[in-house]
């Protein structure tokens, strides 16, 4: 595509959007990858760009004239504006129709869900690549199953029939666009019945809605393989849709067969029991609270509003470990395991660099698929990989058992 930029910030004036720009600058500079960033705030854009070569566009996220202008001039457009059932929307449709790739940080399923309907013809005919889900939630989830997989295949000459990814340690903080995107999901949701089915549906994102995992469940359990307790991962419920839509559409490449769940270690005996009840019961009990009315609005008065974040010290040192562990029922004692590991804060730090590198890989590197509404690991795979490896500092380090 002969177009004047290769990727394009939207929402550059934001927490994640900013530390997006200022990657592709450390990253890549004004060199041979050509970036912008834009926004409806020419003035606001300008105070936050990373060094004065950058260029500033504007368009409105409700203003589908100023968003197709905006969409036509980039190979890509990377997009942090949420929550994304309100503002984003528009922008997948004009990207659809005029074949520009895609990706975002949204964690929102239902939304997606509804967009795959809406658009996914139109992308396929426009050759647009739309790469949903491209930051902390869900890539190393995505990608760590795509590694240990291929891994296990070609140990054992098949895939895995179940993967289980635990989280080993992480630490980080909240920014108010997240919790915005929460909140704003919980108020759809009371609205609109049909949004609690679709969370609940542990297939949402697949063309067939069917498989041998479950609804998810919030009950601690011990796992003999991680000899430790296991709380629910707040995330799991986003990241396992992906990881289950990759199998679809890589052809079943994990198996029909296939199995993934996500927890959060805490640790074997008495104590790591009550740690998985307490993480159990703080998920149920904050959940509980956004879903009413009077203690939603009461959360959002204490907690960061849009626009806040991390301390630049929190975004710095922050890091997460991650591991996956495939197995088979008809092999016992076959076991492979991945980590993968980040550097910097999981939602801000990490995520701001592997969203730009979803960006750069899309504009750079030569697709393998058409257009279409794709995850991490069926358009990107080794290719992503490799960037996030070489230049993000996320790592995926083979474990034996």
């Amino acid at each position: 595509m002969q177009r004047p930029y290769d990727i394009i910030v939207w929402g550059a004036s934001g927490f994640t959007g900013r530390l997006c720009a200022q990657y592709l600058q450390q990253q890549y500079g004004q060199g041979n990858l050509r970036w912008a960033i834009a926004g409806r705030n020419p003035e606001k854009l300008d105070s936050v760009k990373p060094v004065p070569e950058v260029e500033v566009l504007e368009a409105d996220s409700f203003d589908k004239e100023s968003l197709t202008e905006l969409v036509k001039q980039t190979k890509v457009i990377l997009t942090t504006v949420g929550p994304y059932a309100r503002y984003g929307s528009l922008l997948v449709e004009v990207c659809a129709e005029q074949g520009t790739h895609y990706c975002d940080l949204t964690g929102e399923t239902y939304w997606l869900r509804r967009m795959i309907d809406a658009h996914q013809e139109t992308a396929q005919d426009s050759g647009a690549i739309l790469v949903p889900m491209s930051g902390f939630d869900s890539i190393p989830s995505d990608l760590g199953c795509f590694v240990v997989q291929n891994n296990f295949i070609e140990a054992h000459g098949k895939p895995a029939d179940e993967v289980k990814f635990r989280t080993l340690k992480a630490k980080g903080g909240f920014s108010g666009g997240t919790i915005d995107s929460m909140m704003a999901m919980m108020e759809a949701a009371k609205e609109d019945r049909s949004i609690l089915k679709i969370l609940s549906d542990p297939y949402a994102l697949n063309s067939r809605r069917d498989g041998l995992d479950g609804p998810d469940s919030n009950t601690p359990f011990y796992d003999e393989d991680f000899q430790s307790w296991v709380g629910p991962f707040v995330m799991a419920p986003v990241n396992t849709r992906v990881v289950r839509r990759s199998n679809e559409l890589l052809g079943y490449r994990y198996g029909h067969d296939f199995r993934y769940h996500e927890g959060m270690l805490t640790q074997a005996g008495p104590l790591g029991a009550v740690g998985a009840g307490a993480i159990a019961a703080g998920m149920g009990t904050f959940a509980g609270l956004a879903m009413l009315e009077p203690t939603r609005k009461l959360l959002q008065r204490v907690l960061p509003k849009p626009g806040e974040g991390p301390s630049e010290d929190m975004i710095e040192n922050g890091f997460f470990e991650v591991e996956l562990m495939a197995k088979h029922s008809d092999l016992p004692g076959a076991k492979l395991g991945v980590k993968v590991s980040g550097k910097g804060d999981p939602g801000y730090g990490s995520t701001s660099k592997m969203l730009a590198e979803t960006a750069a890989c899309l504009a750079q590197d030569e697709p393998s698929v058409g257009g279409g509404f794709w995850t991490s690991a069926s358009a990107l795979g080794d290719k992503l990989v490799e960037r996030l490896s070489s230049n993000a500092d996320v790592s995926f380090e083979p474990v034996s058992y």
